[in-house]
């Protein structure tokens, strides 16, 4: 178990074996084939290959992005030739059921595993994992005829696959998508559209796309009841399962972000005339299941997405914070407060106390955030792998209610964690010689990927934590209230912080209540986001709990360090959501009363 500068394997371990007993997992059906053994080898194979293979041309990559001549995209050999050794480790399908040539891990071990790629260079790793899933929402909705057409080679590392939703003119608003699919007499479509920002939509690493596409079928109901969804790929496919000629899905242009810039981000043009199947207009597409269901389908993979949106957070602003550390052990500046000789000699700055506070605050933001990733991964494993249809239910609501929370607070607070990571590094964290400015840079991008915060807590205030007669809401305090009577049991400094916590949950219970009372919904969320992040922090100081009780009774600069993040989080961090809650509780209706002229 090797150090490393992406991810801390000693961290890893402990979340998987020490706090979430993944080992356990091997005792259900599903799993009954796996062991310690291999999940410490496919994670070490992982470290491996993002080390030796993802971050020697990260810095490369982005400094040399794709270009478009017009036919092809362009792009360093390099990340070809990352993605061919991935393919060959079959990590790509480390999730997925053996039926379809998966491994069938955990899917805690398959996040962990690949929290290693986004850490070593998040644009290589978006092309697998946008393919991940695609071919996921597949496996749950697609005919067994497209499982083995498109997801096999997928599976493979043949075939990348895409996710199309937004439009030029529609953005997150998909109920006004244009992009329409006429039916033909053998059963196939044929679209006619535009679709923008569609990350890895062109590109020459793969022998062919993938698109799942959200089109309207002409005469079907409007609004986002009347969205279907289709796969079109870059070229047809024959019977033979041979590559065919080329559909008329037509790269229109590449947009030029500031971060992810090795991963390709299009404007596609469907059904423009330029490569016409058989001479007639249209990309030719097959519907997936029924007509008019295509958005719920498509939240099959949005959900996921967001899953894994916040796992990339995490693992930019994790390596970020290792490096920000290392740099603050070796660079000599200052000397300690009470020394005023000249002469004396120059101590690292991680002796600073404003350094420590800037790497503890890295600390517990990303080992929190590491952790509320793979507790949803164990919720994952819960839904497919619970004895009672009982707890796999529960699995599924907690999940539902932890999505929007797990998406929106590691890209929030995770990027702060690499804004930390440039402060600490002073002027040098500014330039493109170290690699946090480019961290920053890549993860500025995860708070909009898959819905912006205003979406997240529109979603998780007006939706996630109302549905069922707030079920949902319900149950994360429940699950909360358990870790707080094992804190309880614990005694000393978990009971206390326990105490703080079980205040903080039933404030959260009790002003959700208070924001809906009142009867005026555009009032209740007019301060959604504000929601979003006060119960992000509560749910993330019960991760630090849950970690600190892991931690108890263990000895070792390891767990005291997990025990001093875990004060610190509750001491510096948990306070902040009592101004929020107290907000959100008077109904406040500054934004939503300040009228366009006034700006």
């Amino acid at each position: 178990m090797s150090s490393s500068l992406l991810l801390s394997p000693h961290d890893l371990r402990f979340l998987l074996y020490e706090w979430l007993d993944v080992e356990a997992l091997t005792q259900r059906p599903r799993y009954a084939e796996h062991s310690r053994e291999i999940f410490d080898a496919v994670l070490d194979l992982a470290q491996q290959v993002a080390t030796d293979h993802f971050a020697p041309h990260n810095k490369y990559s982005d400094a040399h992005e794709p270009t478009f001549d017009g036919q092809r995209v362009h792009q360093p050999p390099q990340v070809k030739a990352a993605l061919e050794v991935f393919a060959e480790t079959g990590l790509l399908a480390g999730g997925m059921d053996e039926s379809v040539g998966g491994m069938q891990l955990p899917h805690m071990v398959a996040s962990a595993c690949a929290a290693w790629f986004k850490a070593a260079n998040i644009a290589t790793a978006a092309y697998p994992f946008l393919t991940v899933g695609n071919a996921n929402l597949l496996l749950a909705n697609g005919s067994p005829e497209q499982i083995d057409t498109w997801v096999r080679p997928m599976v493979e590392g043949r075939f990348f696959g895409t996710m199309c939703l937004s439009e030029p003119q529609a953005g997150s608003s998909l109920a006004d998508i244009t992009t329409r699919a006429e039916p033909q007499e053998d059963g196939t479509y044929r679209l006619f559209g535009n679709k923008m920002w569609i990350s890895a939509g062109d590109h020459e690493l793969s022998e062919n796309i993938v698109h799942l596409v959200l089109a309207k079928i002409p005469g079907g109901p409007p609004g986002v009841k009347g969205i279907s969804l289709f796969i079109v790929p870059k070229i047809l496919v024959n019977d033979d399962g041979s590559l065919g000629q080329r559909n008329d899905v037509v790269l229109a242009g590449l947009n030029h972000k500031m971060g992810y810039r090795g991963t390709t981000n299009t404007l596609l043009n469907f059904g423009e005339g330029s490569h016409c199947p058989d001479g007639r207009p249209g990309a030719v597409g097959y519907l997936v299941g029924a007509p008019h269901q295509g958005l719920s389908y498509m939240f099959h993979m949005m959900n996921s997405a967001r899953v894994e949106v916040g796992a990339g957070a995490m693992a930019l602003g994790y390596t970020g914070y290792l490096k920000s550390l290392a740099y603050a052990k070796e660079r000599p500046q200052g000397r300690p407060v009470g020394d005023k000789n000249p002469r004396s000699p120059q101590v690292p700055i991680i002796q600073h106390a404003d350094v420590k506070r800037m790497l503890l605050a890295q600390k517990s933001y990303v080992e929190g955030a590491l952790a509320l990733v793979l507790y949803c991964g164990r919720l994952l494993d819960e839904q497919k792998s619970a004895e009672s249809e009982d707890e796999r239910a529960q699995a599924r609501l907690l999940l539902d209610v932890l999505t929007p929370i797990v998406k929106s607070w590691p890209s929030q607070w995770c990027l702060e964690a690499n804004n930390l990571a440039i402060q600490v590094h002073g002027g040098y964290g500014y330039t493109r010689e170290y690699d946090v400015e480019q961290h920053y840079r890549d993860n500025r991008l995860n708070p909009i990927h898959e819905g912006t915060y205003g979406i997240q807590g529109l979603d998780l205030l007006g939706r996630k934590v109302t549905m069922r007669d707030g079920a949902g809401l319900a149950l994360l305090a429940e699950r909360i209230g358990t870790t707080v009577e094992q804190a309880r049991k614990a005694g000393d400094e978990p009971a206390e912080l326990g105490e703080r916590l079980q205040a903080a949950i039933d404030r959260v219970v009790t002003v959700t209540t208070q924001v809906w009372g009142y009867g005026d919904t555009e009032a209740a969320l007019a301060n959604a986001s504000v929601y979003l992040e006060a119960v992000g922090h509560v749910v993330v100081a019960w991760i630090w709990l849950e970690q600190l009780l892991a931690a108890h009774g263990k000895e070792g600069d390891f767990y005291d360090g997990k025990r001093q993040a875990a004060r610190f989080f509750f001491r510096h961090e948990l306070p902040r959501t009592g101004p929020q809650l107290d907000l959100l509780a008077s109904l406040d209706r500054t934004t939503l009363d300040m009228a366009e002229s006034w700006f």
